[in-house]
């Protein structure tokens, strides 16, 4: 496969799909692979580089079994374990984040989802960040109701995390607690709402290249606009703490066939980038178009100055959507509908 032109075939408005020889994109030459990843990111979603991090509101005794979080009841690990910070806790970090120049601010919650105490809490939390700070909020708390979604809707809540993880094949590998049509759902419900989705997964826990791929068409076929990549760092006490880590050729090569596969989608670094060289410097010349930052477990300890810096140095364009003109932005998608 000519996989340069087959980036001008996307860039010219062809879609790949399951009928499509995939899997030549597992053998491609890597460097030619990245370079028309790249030429895709360019043409289709330019040099504006998103932003986003994340606060974990509550951490720890986690109902659900996945096999690679720390925070899981059914492991044993030193993961922190507090119920739901503060209001002044979560608003601060969030007001600092908008100071650092960050494109959007998230609450993540362990758990199914959050009691009802909790997210009644939470929905007054997200009003207070809407009704005094300019950045975008997003959330992942787990499996939410059409009304809860409504809810947070209403409170400034624009985007939604639920990432699917895998193939809907290797998902029962990995989670028995709940199922991965559970996950689809989940985020359809979101959708109809008309909140912007941001959904992935993680490589690296034992599934093979057809697992990536699948999980590339389904996050497609699902009209997903924000696709987080994780890379498996494997934490002592999970159920797979003895997992390899990949090489950063096999990362920069998940990243590159994902946005060939989701030519316009966000492609975003999440967490393993501390298995990349320079934070996943390459990972931007490979199709990457976003990026989780700060000080969070899930990144290689870079900070939002750091990658910013970094970014720019590259030519790209980290300035928050939030602070331009209405009629400049370059992502409306994420805005609050009226409902």
């Amino acid at each position: 496969m000519d996989v340069l032109k087959l980036a001008d075939e996307i860039i010219a408005g062809r879609r790949l799909g399951a009928e499509d020889d995939l899997y030549s994109l597992v053998e491609a030459d890597i460097d030619e692979l990245k370079q028309g990843a790249d030429r895709i990111r360019e043409a289709l979603c330019g040099d504006k580089v998103d932003l986003c991090t994340i606060i974990s509101g509550r951490s720890g005794r986690c109902s659900e079994d996945c096999k690679f979080c720390a925070q899981s009841a059914f492991h044993k690990t030193s993961c922190d374990v507090y119920g739901l910070l503060s209001s002044d806790e979560i608003f601060n970090q969030a007001k600092a984040n908008e100071a650092e120049g960050v494109d959007r601010f998230s609450i993540v919650d362990s758990g199914f989802g959050p009691s009802a105490e909790d997210f009644e809490k939470i929905i007054e939390i997200f009003e207070r960040m809407r009704d005094n700070l300019n950045i975008e909020l997003c959330c992942s708390l787990g499996f939410m109701t059409s009304e809860q979604f409504h809810r947070l809707h209403l409170a400034g809540v624009t985007g939604v995390h639920c990432n699917i993880e895998t193939s809907k094949r290797f998902f029962p590998k990995i989670c028995t607690t709940h199922k991965f049509e559970d996950k689809i759902a989940n985020i359809r419900r979101a959708q109809a709402e008309g909140m912007a989705v941001c959904s992935g997964g993680i490589i690296g826990m034992g599934e093979d290249w057809n697992d990536r791929i699948d999980m590339a068409l389904t996050l497609k076929d699902l009209g997903v606009e924000s696709i987080p990549i994780n890379s498996l760092m494997p934490i002592s006490g999970t159920a797979l703490e003895g997992r390899p880590r990949h090489t950063e050729d096999e990362i920069l090569r998940t990243v590159a066939i994902f946005r060939y596969i989701n030519p316009t989608a966000d492609i975003r670094l999440a967490g393993g980038r501390a298995l990349m060289t320079e934070s996943g410097r390459d990972a931007f010349n490979s199709g990457a178009s976003a990026s989780i930052t700060g000080n969070m477990l899930t990144t290689s300890g870079s900070t939002i100055k750091s990658d910013k810096a970094m970014l720019e140095e590259m030519g790209r364009d980290t300035t928050p959507d939030w602070t331009r003109p209405e009629e400049e932005r370059w992502d409306r998608r994420y805005r609050i509908d009226g409902k």
